[in-house]
């Protein structure tokens, strides 16, 4: 045992409760008209703000926090003396189910809110030996007067103060698991999964296994969970819906039993999520119940940042599995508004680029103050430990030893937005659609003259011509926008040093690429 991580000793200690006795602990609950249950908490999303790493045996990367030993090792002796007088719940389960990743995981949090453990029971797995030592650990005691949530890589424990809210609980877990199997030779995604069997443009059916990075509230979740309307002996399989660990083969482990939706705007129209979403079995926390127990999941007047805890086997298109043997596509989610199409094809440089740009817009599941404005996160992954640098050059790595991975991106937003004009909405059906023609390989492709990407010519079943950018502005106005994105990528690039060269390059105008290649560079 690492020297931080010493036992949890409390006046009482409730071992590892069955879920019905965690659902009789709980009282604050608002019961639906489908037989599950909502709760409401005092802190509705994660406390980014307040998110530390402990400076001990670990490099921070630029974007995260560091607290030092002394004073974590402070705050963790106060809370130790604290617990010895209170009651805690003590729940032992088990990320991944692969023999070559899985990860004992044992969660403390005071007794007043087995809501919390509770949902997170239906989130992972039942442990091969729940007494035996752990390799995480968690501690939330979400009455402490102060918010503050630190992690300690080595010692692999975290503390979670001041919040009840569910996420940090289930992130604190995975945020770990990524960092050890980075140090494994791994690499930890911020993705979902799922396989999708088609017959490609010669008739032939094969299976195409997809992972989808998106930052929360991007549609990640909604295409991970989407069913393509596949008939006829095609189908798809979902697999995980928010992080996997990938071995350098592009064999992707699974991590979670369960998926931890957002709620917001969620509809019949979305049949594969609405149906789990309505099981009883669903767990949910600050979504708008009636009195009368009617779901109103478009009323965000609690926060657009509800939540519900949904189990696999409720979701359609699930079976036993929940590894991927075998990455074909990646899918980098984003929801930008003018310039970016609907989709690109990128080569393993701009692909690796472009999980290092993780472009999206902020939402209310991370900074609720600057939900809606422009947002870059590596790797759509606030989770990372560690250099991020590491990350991208890993993934680069990756997709030079596995030439057969093709990646893309997927634009949820819209394109051709300028002032007094929305431009043209991509919708959840035009990005399925999108998708089920790369997993057939039927879509057709010409470079783009300023980023060199490939952009769609042609997309059966689907009028691509609305959404090039370039039919909204004058030429002089696109190359504008065009050179500004340009110049944001490049700073937000040059944040992370020891990436690799090819990488940065990967954002300049094709014809810089072709005079430095000629030169030799």
């Amino acid at each position: 045992m690492h020297r931080f991580r010493r036992p949890v000793e409390a006046r009482t200690i409730i071992d590892n409760p069955p879920v019905t006795a965690l659902r009789e602990m709980t009282h604050d609950g608002q019961n639906t008209e489908y037989g599950s249950v909502n709760y409401l908490t005092r802190v509705r999303n994660r406390s980014a703000k307040q998110t530390y790493i402990v400076e001990d045996g670990v490099q921070l990367g630029a974007d995260q926090q560091g607290i030092s030993l002394e004073k974590a090792e402070a705050v963790a002796s106060e809370v130790h003396r604290y617990l010895r007088n209170r009651t805690l719940i003590r729940l032992d389960r088990q990320i991944g189910r692969h023999p070559d990743f899985s990860l004992h995981c044992r969660f403390y949090v005071s007794a007043e809110y087995a809501r919390i453990p509770l949902q997170w029971h239906n989130m992972l797995f039942e442990p091969v030996d729940r007494d035996a030592e752990p390799d995480l650990v968690s501690i939330q005691i979400p009455e402490w007067p102060e918010k503050i949530i630190f992690c300690h890589p080595l010692a692999g424990v975290t503390y979670i103060l001041g919040s009840d809210y569910f996420g940090e609980c289930k992130k604190s877990f995975l945020r770990k698991a990524m960092y050890l199997a980075k140090k494994r030779g791994f690499l930890g995604f911020h993705a979902g999964s799922k396989v999708l069997k088609v017959r490609d443009r010669h008739g032939v059916l094969k299976k195409v296994g997809f992972i989808l990075f998106g930052l929360s509230g991007t549609g990640k979740t909604t295409l991970t969970m989407h069913n393509h309307g596949l008939t006829g002996g095609e189908d798809v399989a979902i697999r995980q819906d928010d992080v996997l660990i990938m071995n350098p083969a592009g064999y992707c482990y699974g991590t979670e039993n369960g998926f931890y939706i957002k709620t917001e705007g969620l509809d019949a129209s979305q049949c594969v999520l609405y149906r789990a979403a309505t099981s009883p079995n669903a767990i949910f926390e600050n979504v708008c119940v009636d009195g009368r127990g009617h779901i109103l999941f478009d009323n965000c007047e609690l926060t657009s940042n509800g939540r519900g805890v949904i189990l696999r086997s409720d979701v359609l298109g699930t079976d036993d599995k929940i590894d991927l043997d075998k990455v074909h596509r990646i899918i980098f989610i984003t929801r930008r508004d003018d310039v970016v199409p609907a989709v690109a094809r990128l080569n393993a440089e701009q692909a690796a680029a472009y999980f290092m740009l993780g472009e999206s817009i902020e939402t209310s599941a991370g900074d609720p103050t600057k939900a809606g404005e422009p947002k870059r996160e590596v790797g759509t992954n606030p989770f990372i430990i560690g250099p991020e640098s590491e990350e991208g050059n890993r993934l680069l790595e990756i997709l030079k030893a596995n030439p057969d991975i093709e990646c893309y991106i997927l634009n949820t937003g819209s394109v051709g937005k300028r002032e007094g004009d929305p431009g043209t909405n991509i919708t959840v059906r035009h990005s399925a659609h999108l998708m089920t023609q790369i997993a057939r390989g039927s879509i057709k492709w010409t470079s783009d003259p300023d980023w060199g990407y490939l952009i769609p010519t042609e997309v059966p079943g689907m009028n691509i011509r609305p959404f090039d950018p370039r039919l909204y502005y004058s030429t002089e106005e696109y190359a504008r926008r065009v050179d500004r994105l340009r110049e944001e990528r490049r700073a937000w690039l040059a944040r992370y040093p020891n990436l690799k060269p090819s990488i940065l390059k990967a954002v300049e105008p094709p014809r810089v690429l072709a005079t430095a290649a000629s030169a030799g560079d």
